[in-house]
């Protein structure tokens, strides 16, 4: 690794395998947003030539049976994903003893979700005040969120709304028979987070006595 100045200060100048590892890097931690084509260029200091080139040597490292996950382009971006052949065992995982009820955290990401839809993963995480993606991915896989659609602006953040076996697992016709809640403000940020849980929760539990 060797340090060279690019007119804006010193700035470090990686070799191939490390620049495919930084980008490797960027894209697990962007989740389920993925990158657009723009921030990893501006981020690696590189052109569109050589980022799909980095991009192309990361997809064939991964295209070994001995990998798990996947590079894909989408939407002018790329993200990284399970692969769809491992999609039965990913199947058994969600239907597993283990997996049967929601932890808390997935349920308070739930109870914003339902409240607040469309909302991005960011949106629902400056509400918790936590990372969100792991409850995300477990309500995602439980079939009761779904993408929705793309923020407008830079980065078009990925929108998530309920789905139709949200509504029938809670007993619910349509969204609007959720119990409403009172307008909030910024300043009541950490009131927010708990009223949703509780109301939801006793929501959840209403349901289940009523089965």
């Amino acid at each position: 690794m060797k340090l060279q100045s690019n007119g804006k200060g010193t700035t470090t100048s990686l070799d191939s395998q490390e620049i495919v590892a930084v980008i490797e890097g960027l894209l697990f931690v962007s989740g389920e947003e993925g990158m657009e084509e723009k921030q990893l260029m501006d981020v690696l200091e590189i052109d569109k030539k050589s980022l799909y080139f980095y991009i192309e040597e990361l997809k064939s490292q991964y295209a070994s049976k001995k990998r798990g996950i996947q590079v894909v382009s989408v939407a002018g971006g790329f993200q990284l994903t399970t692969k769809e052949e491992h999609a039965p065992y990913f199947k058994r995982l969600v239907q597993s003893p283990t997996s049967a009820t929601l932890s808390q955290a997935a349920l308070e990401s739930l109870a914003i979700i339902a409240y607040r839809q469309p909302i991005s993963r960011m949106g629902i995480e400056d509400i918790r005040g936590v990372k969100t993606e792991r409850p995300l991915r477990t309500l995602q896989s439980k079939g009761l969120v779904k993408e929705v659609g793309r923020q407008d602006g830079t980065g078009r953040a990925i929108l998530y709304g309920t789905t139709k076996q949200f509504l029938e697992q809670f007993g619910l016709a349509t969204i609007n028979d959720l119990p409403e809640l009172p307008d909030l403000t910024d300043e009541d940020a950490a009131e927010d987070v708990d009223l949703f849980f509780e109301r939801f929760q006793q929501q959840l539990e209403d349901t289940q006595t009523n089965e």
